[in-house]
C-alpha cells in the first residue's frame, strides 16, 4: 500500500506514461449551469485562465459563481497522455493535473481577482495532494496564456508566500507554467456539484488572506 501511494505522489516519467488515444474522451455538449456550448470559441474581449487546486469538482464551482465568468469546464492538463480518462489520470500514470479552464470577462472580474480566489481557495503548500486527496493530479498549479498572466501569477505568489509563512504554513509548491494542452474530462465531471449538490468537495483554504485581486470592476 505504501509503495502504491508513493508512486501516485511522484510524477511519472514521460517514457513511462500511458499512451492515451487519438480521439477525445466524450464529454458534455453544454454547461449545466450556463447552458452554453462547452467547446465554443472564446467570445471577443474575453480571456482564458486555467488552475489546478485539487479535486476539480469543488474548484469549478468556486469559479462559475463569480460575476463575469462566462464559462467553466474541467479537464486534464500538465501531463503526457493525450485524451486520458479519469481512471488513467487517477492511476498516477499520465502526469496530468485536474484543472479548471475559466473563460471570463476581464472588465468584470480581473485575472488578479481569479488569482485571489485561487490562492485563498486551497492550500498551495501541500505538494502532490490537497487535504485527504493524494496524487499528482491534485497538485497546485497556475497555467498561463500570456506573459502578463505569468507575471501576475508570480507576483501574487511572491506576495502571498510571506503571509502563509507568518501563519505557520510551509513553502508554496504551486507550479506556474505556460498553459499546456487541455483535455476535457468526461460528461459526469462537468459542473458535477451543480448536478450533485450534496456531492464530495474536499477543497479547503488556509484562512490566510491574499493581498491581491481587489480591483474588480463593478
Amino acid at each position: 500500500m505504501f509503495l502504491f501511494q508513493k508512486k501516485k505522489t511522484e510524477m511519472v516519467a514521460e517514457t513511462r506514461a500511458l499512451p492515451g488515444r487519438a480521439s477525445p474522451v466524450p464529454t458534455a455538449r453544454t454547461h449545466f449551469v450556463f447552458d452554453r456550448p462547452l467547446n465554443a470559441e472564446v467570445p471577443e474581449g474575453m480571456e482564458v485562465a486555467m488552475f489546478g487546486m485539487g479535486c476539480f469538482w469543488g474548484v469549478e464551482r468556486m469559479f462559475w459563481k463569480l460575476p463575469g465568468v462566462h464559462l467553466t469546464m474541467v479537464g486534464y492538463a500538465g501531463g503526457f497522455t493525450p485524451n486520458a480518462t479519469y481512471e488513467e489520470v487517477c492511476s498516477g500514470q499520465t502526469g496530468h493535473n485536474e484543472v479548471v479552464r475559466v473563460v471570463h470577462d476581464p472588465g468584470v472580474v480581473s485575472f488578479d481577482e481569479l488569482l485571489r480566489v485561487f490562492w485563498e481557495g486551497h492550500d498551495p503548500t501541500q505538494g502532490m495532494r490537497q487535504g485527504n486527496d493524494r496524487g499528482t493530479q491534485y497538485r497546485s498549479g497556475i497555467y498561463t496564456f500570456s506573459d502578463a498572466q505569468t507575471l501576475a501569477a508570480k507576483a501574487s505568489r511572491d506576495a502571498f508566500a510571506p503571509r502563509l509563512k507568518e501563519a505557520g504554513f510551509g513553502a508554496v509548491t504551486t507550479e506556474i507554467l505556460a498553459a499546456p494542452p487541455f483535455f476535457f474530462a468526461e460528461d459526469y465531471h462537468q459542473q458535477y456539484l451543480a448536478k450533485n449538490p450534496r456531492g464530495y468537495c474536499g477543497i479547503g483554504g488556509t484562512g490566510v488572506t491574499c493581498p491581491i485581486g481587489t480591483g474588480v470592476a463593478g
